[in-house]
């Protein structure tokens, strides 16, 4: 049996857990060394990328950075979280905001001196999307069109430290970025649609909102359609090995998602939407496995 003091501590870990979202940032520190591995530094051997420590400096800088992005993030949308998510927001609430702002400067601060280990340069760019993410949360989100853009660069601004680090210029990088940005673009898109009412009564500027729910939908479908290109492009003019298979499989997702976009008109509906999509990004992440199936055996 837990004692009062260790089911107190326990919930507030949670609370911190749910205001970072760490399953999310799992994900990414994942999807990075897999992008690594198999994408960005594919011409190097397994063990030089597993045990890169500037590598391992930037992603750390990378999950501290984000980690903080959702703090202050959350700071800002407290009130709107308590319409859209009031279950979670209920849980994000035991931690204090005064608290929440102190693990930010700290998160931020321990980004900076990460990248210091990388070099100067890495400086520079995490000290650019810190406050980036700053001026996203505080300004740009309640701007339609110009923060849902923002919203989608900085979601994959992490893959970018990455991609800098290595100078792999090769065009299918540049393909699978087109493919992941337009995948993101239309999961905010989504979100802006299911935190309507939210945003609705807290005056955020968003694409539903000033536009219409039609307009988003168009919009939506638009996405969709341009989604296919990089997806061809990437079967068609690149090798992905067996990666192949979830190209596919996103096709088929994203004629679900046309169809269903028309269909939806409440929350819950597009609740569905939204985690079509996240069920995309979340498996792109690990079919990324599938682009050399021996890598493990042929490249040790």
């Amino acid at each position: 049996m837990l004692s009062r003091r260790q089911k107190h501590i326990l919930l507030k870990f949670f609370s911190m857990f749910s205001v970072v979202r760490g399953y999310n940032i799992l994900i990414i520190v994942i999807a990075q060394y897999l992008a690594s591995i198999y994408i960005m530094a594919h011409d190097k051997p397994l063990k030089a990328v597993l045990f890169d420590a500037n590598l391992f400096m930037l992603v750390l800088a990378s999950a501290a950075t984000i980690a903080g992005g959702y703090i202050i993030n959350n700071f800002y949308d407290s009130e709107k979280d308590l319409i859209n998510k009031p279950i979670k927001s209920k849980l994000d609430r035991l931690i204090s905001q005064n608290t929440k702002l102190s693990f930010y400067f700290v998160l931020n601060f321990a980004a900076v001196v990460m990248a210091s280990y990388v070099s100067f340069n890495a400086v520079l760019f995490f000290s650019v999307y810190i406050f980036s993410i700053w001026l996203y949360s505080h300004k740009l989100k309640k701007l339609p069109f110009i923060g849902n853009l923002a919203s989608a660069i900085l979601t994959i601004t992490p893959f970018f430290a990455i991609f800098l680090y290595y100078k792999n210029f090769e065009t299918v990088i540049f393909v699978h970025a087109i493919f992941l940005f337009l995948i993101i673009s239309m999961r905010e898109l989504t979100k802006d649609l299911e935190n309507i009412k939210g945003d609705l009564l807290q005056n955020y500027k968003t694409i539903p909102v000033i536009y219409g729910e039609k307009a988003s939908k168009i919009m939506l479908t638009f996405l969709s359609v341009l989604t296919l290109i990089p997806t061809y492009l990437l079967l068609f003019k690149f090798e992905i090995g067996h990666m192949y298979i979830f190209f596919y499989a996103s096709i088929v997702l994203l004629l679900l998602f046309m169809f269903l976009i028309w269909l939806s008109k409440t929350k819950i509906h597009y609740l569905i939407l939204h985690s079509i999509l996240k069920f995309i990004i979340l498996a792109g992440v690990f079919s990324i496995l599938l682009i050399d199936v021996g890598v493990i055996l042929n490249r040790i």
